[in-house]
Formats: C-alpha cells, structure tokens, sequence
C-alpha cells in the first residue's frame, strides 16, 4: 500500500508559451494563439505538493501539513506568485512556461526543502485551467492532462444482452437520458524536454476537435462506432481510449458522466470506476502521550479540546475484471451501497468519543483513509484500487494499492 499526503496551494502568474529562435509558425504549432501574448497571458495556478513516507504511529501524521504550506508557500512567493515568469523567473528565461515546465520547477525547488523529515516530496500536480493540468514525478516522468467536454444522449445498455437483462442491470437507466461528459486525456513521458511542449497544440486540438464532432450533441446508441458496443460509462471510456490511441501516443482516459462519478480507460483493456461521497464528522487532534503543550504545538487549532468538524469528501476507485458483454466493472448500486455501509459508523458523529477506530489513534487524515481502506475493500471484493479523503479543500489523503 502506498499512502499519500496532498497539500493544496495557489498563485497567480503571467507568461508566454514561446521558445527563442523558432519561427512564429513554430511556436503557433506547438502552443497555439497563447504564443502571441508578447507581455504575458495569466492563469489562477494551484498546485498540489504530494508527499510519501512512514506514519508517526504516535502522532498519525506522515508529515505536518503546516510546514508543507509554510516552506512551499515561500518558494511560491518568492519565484512565482504575482510575476511574469518568462522575465521574473529565472528557470523560465530559455524554456517557456508550459505547465509540465512549471510542476518541474516547483518540484526542483521545493524537494530539496524537506530533506530534515522523513517524508519526501514524490510528485507536483499543477493546475493552471479547468482545461490544463499536468504532473511531474520524482522520477523526472511527467503527464499532461486535457480536458473536454460534450453532452449527448444515451440509453444504458448492452446490445449482448436481452431486453430483460438491461433492465435488471440498468434500472430506468435503460430509458433515454442525457449526460454533460467532461472528459480528461492524460499522456506520458518518462522523460521530456523542456524545450518542448509534451504534446503539440496542434496535435491535441485535432484529436479533441475530432472527437466533439463524434460526440457532442449525439443519440450514442446510434453512432457507427458504438452500436455493436455496450452503452455505459466504462464503454464509452473504452471507446475514447481507441479513439486517441488511433490518433497519437497516449496513456489513459478518465470519463466523468457527473461531477462525482467516472470511469477511466488504460492499456490493456484496464478499467476502473470510481465514485466520490461526502460524510461529515467531528474530531480533534490528539495524542495521549505528549504534553498539552506538545499537542499544541504539534496540532495547533486541531487540537481545541471542544473538537471541530469537517465536511469530508471520499473518493472510491475500483478496478479488476471488465465484462465486455454488459460493458460494466461493477454494479454502481452496490459500489454506492458498500461506500455508504462503511461511512455510517462516521456519519454525524465525534470520530474520537463515538467510534472505537480512533480510541487509541489520532484521527488524522492519515489515520483515517487507513482505516476507511478495509471497510470499503471487503465490501467490493477485494477491488479497492485507490483511496482518497479530502478534509478540506486543501490537504488530501491518498491510499493505492501497489
């Protein structure tokens, strides 16, 4: 198992997608209309700051949150935050600002940081639109996310199966319906050059371009490429992948059909599912072994001795055995009910004074996905494939199955 701890930070910044010496035509092929931002083009950035280690058994941190925030915040301020990044950074003077550029910097400048504790900095997601992202790993491997979206109609069915079948599997799913997909293409390098952008402008606007036309606006069950499929989310998210895999080097697809509900599409006909649920709890941070002082001093605010609260978001992804013949992983309703079966012992209560999980662990974010992990695993067979509990926006818990 591999655990994860996220810290959520933002800036704002200016710059210019262009590399010295290329052609105009150059430039415009590989960064599209941005490259003529002569002063700059600003995005809102966010970045999540992920760490790996041991959990303090004692204090159920595998690191505190605060100093993420506290020595990542100043390598933000100083060399990102309110600058032009082509001119007021210096890492940006010859290779331009791309987002994998940028999660590349933040990760150079930051990891060094946190040589003195026992967690380390193993990858920088970087945010820069609803549209962009991208992530640099310890590694130097480093993805580029694109979103699209389109909306059309569908009817959740198998074509493989009776008319019978699909209703017993879909409900009134089987009913036409529509849907607003939001759709992010990740792809891959093991190492890139920095130079240039990890892919193309004008190669991701074709491929997206293609398939909203395939897509937006469409009856789904009708479309030459999807008629002798399954109409379900891990289908369609199937179907994508070899849309993309056809068109250019590729790594995987997520399909989300609603805000808290996907699927994603990898090689090798891997499929996973996953679904997002809130629960909502109190607790304080607070380890009976140290001193009122030190549980101040190590919690802060956390650790007010009349508790607090948080409105948690969990994030369940399964994986395993896709049946081509429904077109599912598994069966939504019960992936729903096995979430919400393990949170009701949580749900509106005090996790330190009501539950017997925390008695003698802090109810950290850490301490809690590691105890989530076996309550939802049990109930979906075994297919637990990743974890995620974020307790505010800004810290996220992440547990995988390696």
């Amino acid at each position: 198992m591999l655990l994860t701890v996220s810290k959520r930070l933002e800036f704002s910044a200016s710059r210019r997608l262009n590399v010295p010496g290329w052609s105009g035509k150059e430039n415009a092929t590989a960064f599209g209309p941005e490259t003529n931002a002569r002063y700059g083009s600003g995005r809102n950035f966010t970045v999540y700051f992920v760490f790996t280690g041991p959990v303090d058994p004692a204090t159920g941190m595998l690191i505190n949150i605060s100093e993420i925030k506290e020595r990542a915040g100043k390598v933000l301020r100083d060399g990102f935050d309110h600058k032009f990044l082509n001119q007021d950074n210096a890492s940006f003077r010859e290779v331009p600002p791309t987002a994998e550029n940028i999660a590349g910097q933040l990760y150079a400048g930051v990891a060094p940081l946190f040589s003195d504790v026992g967690a380390t900095l193993c990858a920088c997601h970087l945010s820069e639109s609803r549209e962009r992202s991208a992530t640099y790993y310890f590694s130097g491997a480093c993805e580029a996310n694109y979103w699209f979206e389109f909306s059309a109609a569908r009817k959740t069915m198998s074509p493989h199966l009776s008319p019978e079948e699909n209703v017993r599997l879909f409900g009134p799913a089987t009913a036409p319906h529509g849907h607003n997909y939001r759709c992010r293409l990740t792809f891959r390098a093991e190492q890139i050059d920095p130079a240039r952008p990890l892919v193309p402008y004008d190669e991701i606007n074709t491929c997206t371009r293609a398939l909203r036309t395939e897509l937006d606006h469409q009856y789904l069950n009708e479309l030459a490429g999807l008629k002798e499929r399954p109409i379900t989310t891990e289908s369609l998210a199937q179907y994508i992948y070899e849309r993309v895999v056809s068109m250019m080097p590729f790594n995987r697809v997520r399909l989300h059909e609603r805000a808290d509900f996907f699927a994603e599409a990898w090689a090798d006909n891997m499929i996973f599912l996953g679904l997002q649920v809130p629960f909502y709890a109190a607790h304080r941070l607070h380890t009976a072994t140290l001193s009122d002082a030190e549980n101040v001093r190590l919690y802060g605010k956390c650790n007010n001795p009349s508790g607090h609260g948080h409105a948690y978001l969990t994030e369940t992804t399964i994986g395993g055995e896709y049946d081509e013949r429904s077109g599912t992983l598994y069966d939504f309703i019960a992936l729903n009910d096995a979430i919400h079966e393990s949170l009701k012992p949580w749900q509106d209560h005090h996790l330190d004074l009501e539950t017997e999980d925390f008695r003698s662990a802090p109810s950290t974010g850490e301490n809690i996905v590691r105890a989530l992990w076996p309550r939802i695993d049990n109930r979906v067979n075994q297919r637990l494939a990743r974890l995620r509990l974020w307790e505010t926006n800004n810290n996220r818990f992440t547990l995988r199955r390696t």
